[in-house]
């Protein structure tokens, strides 16, 4: 999903995504949402498979696309509120920032997410993100935002555990990440999970 506003100066990020569904509706979406100076990409999985899960990742998006300039920990709160009554979803969010070159993430449960960096001469490790254990919606841990610094080019992968957990060595950085998405869903993709990977590309301020 992405929402119809597109900031000013062009698109901050290039995205793509590839999932499927184990039984009838995904409980794994994405939700992609510029916003001025910045991008929300988020990859949310209902608790399960089929309707139930569907729904609990479902009532996240309106908050997304509402508050996507929020901080990402503010942001996990919304929803945990919002998805109250529901089966529950695990989540990972993360907020490019074009204003300042960086990006800002945090998870809770098990949406896995690595940043694979452009190699620039700056020597900027890869990074793998730390999530909490919890259920949004039902038990929500204390909240930890890393803030990371950016170089364009550095791209962003998001997994649910549909997807096995060496999916990064399928990281192919000279694909577009549409190609890299499907990629990693064919290789890796489980046959036994509803199965999301969002990729999203670093363009940098005024692309």
């Amino acid at each position: 999903m992405i929402s119809p506003t597109v900031p000013p100066g062009g698109p901050i990020v290039e995205w793509g995504w590839a999932g499927r569904a184990l039984d009838g509706p995904s409980g794994d979406l994405h939700v992609v949402v510029p916003f001025d100076g910045g991008t929300l990409v988020a990859l949310l999985d209902g608790l399960g498979h089929g309707d139930a899960a569907a729904a609990a990742s479902q009532a996240a998006v309106p908050v997304l696309e509402a508050h996507a300039s929020e901080p990402v920990a503010r942001l996990v709160q919304r929803c945990h509120e919002a998805l109250r009554g529901t089966r529950g979803a695990v989540m990972t969010l993360a907020s490019f920032d074009a204003r300042d070159g960086s990006m800002t993430w945090t998870g809770v449960g098990n949406v896995d997410g690595i940043l694979r960096r452009v190699r620039d001469g700056q020597q900027r490790r890869d990074e793998a993100i730390a999530t909490r254990g919890g259920v949004v919606g039902y038990r929500l841990p204390p909240l930890k935002a890393d803030r990371l610094p950016l170089s364009r080019g550095d791209t962003l992968v998001m997994a649910t555990d549909g997807i096995r957990s060496n999916f990064s060595a399928g990281v192919t950085m000279e694909y577009s990440p549409q190609e890299i998405a499907e990629s990693i869903l064919v290789r890796y993709g489980k046959d036994s999970d509803d199965a999301h990977v969002v990729v999203a590309r670093y363009l940098g301020a005024g692309s």
